[in-house]
């Protein structure tokens, strides 16, 4: 028995052979070497191909979950949205209640469940994974549940002063609803520290700074009840309103009506002046309830 191995081949076209022998143990490690090789191939192809299939599966994944932020974001703003037109509408129904003098009855007073989604945690959705993305959803879902009996509620409440508008023209009519005159409010309702003496005093009315000489207009309809000058108003105008409403304008330039005179919502009254003790261009508003100064901005719809 030969302990080696012998390769023929041809090395030109004459045809003529050549012989190569090798040891046996060499020529089996090679063939044992060439397998492993052969194996390993065959174990990195199908590691390849499993390979691509998880890096498939994870951007499929990924792009639900990115799909996940962007309707979790979109319903977050939705819900945001939602609650700001309730707390808009809350503010009109309390508007309507205090001019009606339906304030402090009615299922509107009734204690509300307040809920809505925390919008600081808006940047945390975009960075969670599907199954706690359904947990999110889950969570809005229940404050979109409250947003809607809030909703409810408020409809409730909108039918009970439909009914006691019915009928309540002239209540309607003669209720101070609008801005006197367009500017800004430099001085509110309540306490402040007076211009004058630095001290702090009472301020029953509003203040609204304006061009001079800007026409001021009837909130409301009523009868000129006062015409006048004052130390503190200047050239003041109070107006009647009925149902216990009388309305003031202070430090005006020009007063265009006399005692008696029947004003019209929207109909010029005056024009901005800086009479009396004023420090600028200007109109004191007052809105007094059986005579008691109560803050104007309650009463101003727009």
């Amino acid at each position: 028995m030969t302990d080696r191995y012998y390769l023929m081949f041809s090395d030109d076209i004459a045809g003529r052979f050549r012989q190569l022998s090798l040891p046996k143990n060499i020529a089996k490690g090679f063939f044992v070497l060439i397998g492993i090789v052969l194996v390993i191939s065959v174990f990195l192809f199908y590691r390849h191909i499993k390979l691509s299939t998880e890096v498939i599966e994870l951007e499929g994944l990924r792009k639900e979950t990115r799909e996940q932020r962007l309707q979790i974001q979109q319903f977050v703003q939705k819900v945001k949205d939602f609650e700001q037109q309730i707390t808009r509408l809350e503010r009109f129904d309390r508007k309507l209640r205090v001019i009606t003098s339906l304030e402090g009855s009615g299922v509107s007073e009734q204690k509300w469940g307040m809920g809505g989604p925390d919008y600081r945690e808006i940047d945390l959705y975009t960075s969670i994974m599907p199954d706690e993305g359904g947990k999110a959803i889950d969570k809005l879902n229940r404050d979109i549940a409250v947003l809607k009996n809030q909703a409810e509620v408020q409809e409730i409440s909108f039918q009970e002063l439909d009914e006691f508008f019915k009928g309540q023209e002239s209540l309607l009519s003669s209720t101070p609803s609008i801005w006197p005159v367009r500017g800004w409010v430099t001085s509110g309702f309540g306490y402040r520290i007076s211009p004058f003496t630095d001290m702090k005093e009472v301020h029953e009315g509003i203040d609204i700074a304006t061009r001079m000489n800007a026409p001021v207009i009837a909130p409301a309809e009523g009868i000129v009840v006062r015409v006048g000058r004052d130390i503190s108003y200047g050239n003041v105008l109070e107006i009647d309103h009925g149902y216990g409403v009388v309305t003031r304008y202070g430090h005006n330039a020009r007063i265009l009506l006399n005692m008696g005179e029947r004003v019209k919502r929207g109909q010029a009254i005056a024009e901005v002046g800086n009479t009396g003790r004023s420090t600028g261009p200007h109109l004191h508003y007052e809105v007094m309830v059986n005579s008691i100064p109560v803050n104007p901005v309650n009463y101003i719809f727009n």
